[in-house]
């Protein structure tokens, strides 16, 4: 077991490939990468990066909410991310009356900073190597099949086997964590101290923290201030817990200085985060169903969805208030997909793969290997066999689940039906108002019933045409049946008779409920067998899951067996991980050159009072106009924005603190370039760059435009 384990870590730790690439693991820097980090400038010592046993700078990165990261970058538990990573929050604070999304808000004394119910900053306090202690463990696994090498509940149900009860209990806010590196090979363990206080300082208007919006999302040049500022509370020993004006500012073990001597060509720069997730070692059939299926899918139902949305959020400033999240959302994933799918083709991603794994083959046949072509040959098998599967799962999904919300209504109404058939009135009264409840929780201020009626009859109309009728939800038939496939009339008739459909439904369902009216409520019955068509897909694509998962985990291990002469960073799963190279620009086509900075000079030029992208508040207009850029501009005199650098990231990046040679915070990450989403499976070092908004352009807004420099007396700031 020992030597098996030693040639797998030999592979991960060995020679580079391609320089820039990979998504590091912090404990092993000095074995990975450190000397190719040093030979690009880096200044500082592997153990000022990561140390184990004292503070560092991985002590002031963090995870913000459930997928971005943030930084902390002042003694009083100052925490920066991006705009979008707020929005959410930024969204619920916001009223027609206190429009915070398009006026911006800045607290200006501590008690005006504003709680968020649900958020939460995660610090990771230590990583441990514990793959000697999982796979021990394992083998009392009897089960050829089991899962439990990859099962989150498994492997955290170790990590707290191991920690034991009593250090958790004398440490609040603690959690520890397991989780599975190179497809089950190799395993580290987090030590995570959560924080659930969290209050919002400021935030710019989108105008600002979302300049370009949709048209410019993953597009370069950019020239966004995607950026947002919270705040980290504890209880009076620094210890976590849940909000209370008596909470004081957290005192962070580390917080970052921020340097304002900007950043040129060529210039050493890294960042830590939290990559979410990547497919390195994905199959060439695998590339091939990315492209054709998931991406496919999404590209198209997601186009349709957000026609209707923005047509709707354009005519009313209600609805661009509640479904302005909703619709990021949905676009952040459907450019990602397009890019994808270009990246496929662009540098043939499939042929990639296969020349890879034919050079697994003939490796594994010359050493007398045959468990490695065994593995491919499965996950060649296992791709094909569930190929219709997963389309019509991919439709459910995109079309019907997330692009249709009145199927979340509650359907789970048997403890209302029970009360109403009994006498007790007392139960019936309490069932009824529980009902209010969970409904109100679906129909919340969120929600536009009209618009959502629109969104379904064009998510019902593709979605039929593309999936045969035998394949759709059961209760579907009923459009042919009763409505002679008029999908529109269907729809209508949903929100005319549904409990659901309106207030005035809900409310005459309260004053005269009946277990007939639930049981024969057309959005129950609609969303019921939605949930049933999808409990059976799930079921028979989790028919495939073991399969895979044992021949991927085998084929991961060939591959690194085979390159013992260069290092393999394991694909991102949300952990901690530390990407470096420069600040440049690229060639996206033949004569064409981005430079690696933008400048306010940039956003003027795109500036369009007609489009809601590109509006310039005049308070931003009339500091440009009066050049009055403080300390913050560049020696030419003009106002950095943002830079790109070749750091290798993804989602789950995006806030992420982008350090210089120092490890002084320049800048931070909020999204990569259109040509480098592809990335997510094959590095492309021509094009791959971050987006990055200038720490000075950061500064410059809270400081001139926002007028709350009261905020930067409490950092660190290097001239």
């Amino acid at each position: 077991m020992k030597k098996i384990l030693l040639s797998v870590l030999v592979a991960a730790l060995s020679l580079p490939a391609v320089a820039d690439e990979g998504m590091w693991l912090l404990p092993l820097l000095q074995q990975q990468k450190f000397p190719e980090m040093q030979a690009l400038g880096l200044k500082l010592q592997d153990y000022d990066i990561y140390s184990p046993d004292s503070a560092s700078l991985k002590d002031a990165v963090v995870i913000f909410g459930g997928g971005c990261t943030g930084e902390i970058v002042s003694p009083d538990g100052l925490l920066l991310t991006n705009h979008h990573c707020g929005y959410g929050q930024i969204q619920q604070h916001s009223t027609l009356e206190h429009d915070y999304l398009t006026d911006g808000f800045w607290a200006t004394t501590r008690d005006q900073e504003l709680p968020n119910p649900g958020l939460t900053v995660t610090f990771i306090d230590k990583i441990d190597d514990v793959t000697d202690y999982v796979k021990k463990e394992l083998e009392k696994d009897t089960d050829p099949q089991s899962m439990n090498f990859l099962s989150p509940k498994y492997l955290n149900g170790l990590a707290k086997a191991k920690v034991g009860e009593k250090f958790l209990q004398d440490n609040p806010g603690t959690e520890v964590e397991i989780k599975a590196f190179y497809g089950g090979n190799v395993y580290y363990m987090f030590t995570k101290k959560i924080y659930s206080d969290i209050r919002l300082v400021g935030a710019p208007p989108s105008s600002v923290g979302k300049f370009g919006a949709d048209t410019d999302n993953w597009m370069w040049p950019r020239h966004t201030g995607d950026f947002s500022v919270f705040r980290v509370y504890a209880e009076a020993n620094g210890n976590p817990a849940e909000y209370s004006e008596s909470n004081v500012p957290l005192r962070p073990k580390r917080w970052f200085k921020i340097s304002v001597k900007g950043v040129e060509e060529d210039d050493y720069a890294m960042m830590m985060g939290f990559p979410g997730r990547t497919n390195k070692y994905y199959t060439s059939w695998e590339v091939a169903e990315r492209r054709d299926i998931d991406n496919t899918v999404r590209i198209n139902i997601r186009n349709l969805r957000q026609e209707v949305m923005l047509d709707e959020m354009l005519k009313d400033p209600s609805v661009r208030i509640q479904y302005a999240s909703k619709y990021a959302g949905s676009t952040n994933a459907y450019k990602n997909a397009i890019g994808s799918n270009w990246a496929i083709k662009k540098r043939n991603f499939e042929q990639v793969k296969k020349e890879e794994q034919d050079r697994l083959i003939a490796w594994a046949q010359k050493n007398n290997e045959s468990s490695y072509p065994e593995a491919l040959s499965t996950l060649e098998q296992i791709v094909s066999d569930r190929k219709d599967l997963r389309f019509r799962s991919w439709m459910l999904d995109e079309a019907i689940q997330r692009g249709i919300e009145f199927t979340k209504v509650p359907t789970e109404v048997q403890s209302v039906s029970d009360a109403l058939s009994g006498k007790d009135r007392n139960e019936q009264q309490k069932q009824i108002r529980l009902l209010d409840m969970a409904y109100h929780r679906f129909a919340d201020k969120d929600y536009a019933p009209e618009v959502d009626k629109k969104i379904a009859k064009v998510m019902l109309k593709e979605y039929r045409r593309l999936v045969p009728a035998k394949s759709q939800p059961a209760y579907f038939s009923l459009i042919d049946k009763k409505f002679k496939g008029d999908v529109d009339r269907f729809v209508d008739y949903l929100f005319d008779k549904s409990i659901y459909g309106s207030e005035e439904n809900f409310d005459k369902f309260k004053t005269r409920p009946s277990v007939k009216a639930l049981e024969q409520d057309p959005m129950i019955l609609f969303a019921k067998s939605v949930q049933e068509e999808k409990a059976n897909l799930n079921a028979a694509l989790a028919d495939f899951d073991t399969g895979y998962a044992l021949a991927h985990k085998e084929y991961v291990k060939g591959l690194l067996a085979m390159y013992q002469d260069k290092a393999n960073f394991p694909d991102a799963n949300f952990s901690l991980r530390l990407t470096y190279g420069q600040v440049k620009g690229y060639r996206p086509k033949d004569a064409v050159y981005y430079n690696c900075q933008t400048t306010l000079d940039g956003v003027m030029e795109k500036e369009d009072s007609t489009n809601w992208e590109f509006v310039v508040p005049s308070r931003l207009k009339a500091l440009y106009e009066a050049k009055d850029f403080g300390r913050y501009q560049m020696p030419d005199g003009r106002m950095p924005v943002a830079f790109s650098a070749t750091t290798h990231t993804t989602g789950g990046n995006s806030g992420s603190p982008v350090l210089n040679a120092n490890g002084e915070l320049i800048g931070i990450n909020f999204d990569r370039n259109w040509e480098g989403v592809g990335g997510d499976i094959q590095y492309l070092p021509d094009y791959q760059r971050s987006i990055i908004v200038d720490i000075r352009y950061v500064l410059f807004l809270i400081d001139k435009y926002a007028g709350a420099g009261y905020l930067l007396e409490e950092m660190d700031l290097v001239e």
